[in-house]
């Protein structure tokens, strides 16, 4: 069949709260789009019928699957080489070798790529986003847990088994470190995903008897959210929680620059959103640890697209390549 009647691609974006697809064109238009829950599925079948049960009417609604080149997915834990899910803290059905790509592609009838979710995020920014032009940055989900995607002299970095650049796992707290779901101990997502967030958000509202406007929420059910609007307040506890929270991705963002020196560092998330509230003490800590070689030379910036589409359209990217 000719290139230009398979005018389509399908991206999809797993993340440990919910999972969004959508149908892209060669422009790199979203022109249909849906999600689900991924939380609501402990059996990997069934959540591939929940997606299916919506994406193959997406599919049928622009001329069905001979108008599709192919469907990248960005995954946790994602294995670009392989097209599995192997070992993924944050998915209950994920927890050993899932064969994702070869699901889809069984389902659905379209050839199917799959890489980690962070790097089809930074392929998704440096095509339309913040990145465009760049041919080194660093791009950090925020999200339920902490992700990046490295990307060098215009290449992502994937290491020779498909998942290198796994930065939200390196150890920032070796003393009394929290527990994170990967199984160790003081990772950076254990302190700097929404996840995080919210259990620092607790464990200051517990040490401390000073007022807080977060003390109206029911412990458990804070959220990062919750942190921005009562810091958005003046609320000192929730300016506390952010100064906590971007000390300590200033110094692993230190750490990142020493290893690749990149022009910038882009963060994609819901904590991205907090404006001054996290780059402030990103920033500050960021030129307090930061190599004097490289002082002044990385930007800090939050993505320029929306929370879907970066890593819709990185996905999608993989799509015309499967």
């Amino acid at each position: 069949m000719a290139e230009f009647e398979k005018p389509y691609v399908l991206g999809m974006d797993i993340g440990g709260t919910n999972t969004v697809f959508g149908v892209v064109d060669a422009r790199g238009n979203v022109i249909a789009s849906d999600s689900i829950k991924t939380q609501l599925y402990t059996k990997v079948e069934d959540y591939v019928d929940a997606i299916c049960a919506k994406l193959i009417p997406l599919i049928e609604s622009v001329g069905g699957k001979e108008k599709f080149r192919g469907m990248g997915v960005g995954a946790p834990n994602g294995n670009y080489y392989k097209g599995t899910i192997e070992f993924a803290p944050n998915l209950i059905w994920g927890k050993e070798v899932v064969p994702l790509a070869q699901m889809f592609t069984d389902r659905i009838g379209i050839p199917t790529a799959l890489t980690n979710d962070a790097n089809a995020a930074a392929i998704g920014e440096m095509t339309y986003g913040a990145a465009r032009g760049m041919k080194n940055f660093i791009m950090i989900t925020l999200g339920t847990g902490v992700g990046s995607g490295i990307v060098v002299n215009g290449q992502l970095v994937y290491g020779h088994d498909g998942f290198a650049g796994e930065l939200g796992h390196v150890i920032v707290r070796r003393e009394n470190g929290r527990l994170c779901g990967c199984g160790r101990k003081g990772c950076l997502e254990a302190y700097c995903s929404a996840t995080g967030v919210a259990r620092t958000a607790r464990e200051i509202l517990c040490s401390s008897a000073e007022p807080s406007l977060l003390r109206n929420i029911p412990a458990e059910n804070i959220t990062s959210k919750d942190v921005y609007d009562a810091a958005v307040q003046g609320d000192k506890i929730a300016q506390e929680i952010f100064n906590f929270t971007g000390s300590l991705l200033g110094e692993a963002f230190a750490d990142f620059i020493a290893f690749s020196s990149p022009e910038a560092i882009i963060l994609f998330g819901g904590l991205a959103k907090s404006g001054k509230y996290i780059m402030d003490p990103i920033q500050k800590s960021l030129d307090e640890n930061v190599l004097k070689i490289f002082k002044g030379k990385c930007k800090i910036l939050p993505s320029e697209l929306k929370d879907a589409d970066a890593a819709v359209l990185g996905a999608s990217a993989l799509g015309w390549e499967a």
